[in-house]
């Protein structure tokens, strides 16, 4: 996408995409409908579970084959404290040969949500490996600005739950992490339900979505990961546009001069 006749591009570390859609590559119904959901949503990152793939699997049909047109974010899932998640991405540097990690450190099998301690300790530790960091947070301004001071290449703060579908519970908080993080690209992670969500993400002017559950749940996976680049491509011009100032009171779109009888 092009503004101003400038590529619109998003940086992370030293890393340079020209989609600011990140897809993951689970719960698909099959291999073929998760590929060709990948092609349509026009993404260039795919995020891949290290702890769920068998890096010694030398099948020519293995997972990870299959994703060689993108450029893959290995993650943390499943992880539960900051050891585990060091570990893996470790693991996972060697076996893909990238310096760039998904962090995530859960609380719990029920709310899947950060366990901010854990997560703010194996940030610290990846970012001082040298790895470039983007790390799913609580929406949670204060969390957000600390894994930005600590040198994260992106903050991941989430919309909702993950898997939830339910998209901006909190807004007003997405919002406020906007205002105080401005040099730290900010790219909202998980809850996202349908293309409105993202579109909506992108007019806060964060700087990409990622997501999976609203694309391999959906009835028409392809068709909604379609939908989905174009919802994130229009937020973002939205915001770019600037939109127009809310007011309490009508105003005349037409001109009131020269009206007849006037």
């Amino acid at each position: 996408m092009t503004t101003n006749g400038h590529p619109d591009v998003l940086k992370i570390g030293d890393f340079t995409l020209s989609s600011r859609l990140i897809m993951g590559t689970s719960r698909y119904p099959n291999p073929r409908v998760m590929l060709d959901a990948l092609e349509a949503s026009g993404t260039e990152l795919v995020t891949v579970a290290i702890r769920r793939v068998n890096l010694q699997d030398t099948s020519e049909e293995r997972f990870l084959e299959l994703l060689k047109p993108y450029r893959c974010l290995p993650n943390t899932a499943g992880c539960y404290t900051a050891k585990e998640a060091v570990l893996v991405a470790q693991l996972a540097r060697e076996a893909l040969e990238t310096h760039l990690i998904k962090l995530e450190v859960i609380g719990d099998d029920e709310t899947l949500l950060p366990d901010v301690e854990q997560l703010l300790r194996a940030a610290k530790e990846l970012v001082d490996d040298g790895f470039s960091v983007m790390v799913y947070a609580n929406d949670d301004p204060i969390t957000c600005r600390k894994l930005a001071d600590l040198g994260c290449a992106a903050i991941m703060p989430l919309a909702s739950p993950i898997g939830s579908g339910q998209g901006l519970v909190n807004p007003y908080n997405l919002a406020l992490i906007r205002d105080i993080i401005r040099d730290t690209p900010l790219i909202v992670d998980a809850g996202i339900g349908t293309a409105s969500d993202a579109a909506r993400v992108m007019e806060l002017g964060y700087d990409g979505v990622l997501l999976n559950t609203a694309v391999s749940d959906a009835q028409h996976p392809v068709t909604m990961a379609a939908a989905m680049r174009r919802a994130v491509e229009a937020g973002r011009l939205a915001f770019l546009s600037g939109r127009m100032p809310r007011r309490t009171y009508a105003q005349a779109s037409s001109p009131m001069e020269g009206r007849i009888g006037g």
